[in-house]
């Protein structure tokens, strides 16, 4: 195989993995499963320190077996109950007397979570103690990215940084473009992009999760309701709406089921998958064809996404339904043009959006997003485009660096704004 397609397989096997609840949290609660497995012993009391942004995306959002919100419970349920192997999948066996244990170290003030200064946009720190022994462990530029770990004071472990690789850094010395995004998911050996057939699999399963349970603001279900009622129809851009949402009403409201993430994101995982796996459906595609168009999409959003910090004030579910309306494209027989077009149409509607933290109306902004995939990939078929309309150029590279520059250099006050309210 070609050695720059064994690159992007790597980049997908390394940041489309299964994650159990929003990333901000879990990454407190494996970091704090890491240190108890090092003190090995149960803690007494349990230090958080965190970045503005990881701190921002923890505030509202559920932790999975917990019924509870926050870095605090997090951090105490991993530190109680998490398996230091699992990953982003730390609190999958969680048990309801191990959550009211972790509480109990809440409650008796045993807990203490607060914001740190970092130049790093993903950083954990979790200290724990018990007795005279203390064990700590820092992840830094990734979710489960261990930089250090210490027992009472003494380092165990540091990780060596020219192997570990930060989630913004991830495509950094890697020849990838657009196009060698399209011509490596067209032409890879389906057997070596099987695997990515999962996201479909989990993201499809949290789908029906949040359709038939009560989640968050229930948006996919209100849908539903609407549909029941004649209010709206149910075709393929309704349909896209409600279950994409669906899955992110269930994700964002506890639901015990993992997400096939993307680049550190459950939600966005979820809205590189389900608007692909239901066009597929709606073009009678094979599955060879569905796990081509996943590729495309989930590939596609890492490689826009990495032109920016993977956590600012910019959502990343625009770039993402970005890189799924050209996948959707390619499924309903358009050409790589046109796939372009689809690229340049979303960002234009709906890179306005602002990330204000992960919460139960996230699903929201799945929806507005997937939305504008499917309005974006029918005109795309149809090749209208915006192109060098004001963010948007003439060519998609072009939009993909303007993209970048705009939250990288004009966002960022932005960004501290949005937390500055958020915390008072």
């Amino acid at each position: 195989m070609i050695p720059q397609w064994q690159q992007y397989i790597q980049i997908i096997n390394q940041v489309v993995k299964p994650a159990l609840g929003c990333t901000e949290p879990i990454a407190a609660a494996y970091a704090s499963a890491v240190a108890r497995a090092l003190l090995n012993a149960e803690p007494s009391s349990i230090s958080v320190q965190v970045s503005d942004n990881l701190y921002k995306n923890s505030m509202g959002v559920y932790v999975p077996g917990t019924g509870k919100i926050g870095l605090a419970i997090a951090a105490a349920a991993g530190a109680i109950a998490g398996n230091a192997d699992a990953g982003l999948e730390v609190l999958a066996t969680i048990t309801p007397e191990q959550v009211a244990q972790a509480q109990r170290l809440i409650d008796a003030g045993q807990v203490k979570v607060e914001r740190t200064e970092t130049a790093e946009f993903i950083y954990c720190c979790v200290t724990l103690k018990a007795g005279d022994q203390e064990a700590q462990v820092k992840i830094c530029g990734g979710h489960t990215l261990i930089a250090e770990k210490r027992l009472n004071g003494e380092p165990v472990y540091t990780s060596d940084s020219t192997q570990s690789v930060a989630t913004g850094s991830i495509c950094d010395g890697v020849e990838i473009s657009i196009e060698s995004i399209y011509k490596f998911a067209l032409e890879v050996p389906f057997e070596e992009i099987k695997f990515i057939l999962k996201a479909s699999e989990l993201n499809g399963k949290l789908s029906d999760e949040g359709m038939a349970n009560p989640y968050g603001l229930e948006v996919g279900r209100t849908m539903k309701s609407g549909i029941a009622a004649g209010i709206i129809g149910e075709d393929l851009l309704n349909k896209i709406v409600m279950l994409t949402a669906a899955a992110s009403d269930a994700r964002m409201g506890g639901a015990n089921l993992p997400a096939m993430s993307n680049l550190g994101s459950g939600n966005q995982g979820i809205a590189a998958t389900i608007p692909v796996v239901l066009t597929a459906q709606c073009y009678n595609a094979s599955e060879e064809k569905l796990a081509r168009a996943l590729i495309m999409s989930h590939l596609g959003a890492i490689y826009i996404k990495s032109h920016y910090p993977p956590l600012s004030a910019f959502c990343g579910n625009t770039v993402t339904s970005a890189a799924a309306s050209m996948a959707m494209v390619y499924l309903a027989g358009g050409s790589f043009a046109q796939s372009c077009f689809a690229i340049q149409n979303v960002i234009s509607d709906s890179s306005g959006m602002v990330c204000d933290g992960a919460k139960a109306s996230c699903a929201m902004k799945v929806s507005t997003s997937s939305s504008a995939a499917v309005r974006s990939f029918l005109m795309a078929l149809s090749s209208h485009n915006v192109s060098g309309q004001g963010i948007i150029a003439t060519d998609v590279e072009k939009t993909i660096k303007n993209i970048g520059k705009m939250v990288l250099n004009g966002m960022s006050s932005t960004d501290v704004t949005i937390i500055d309210i958020m915390s008072t």
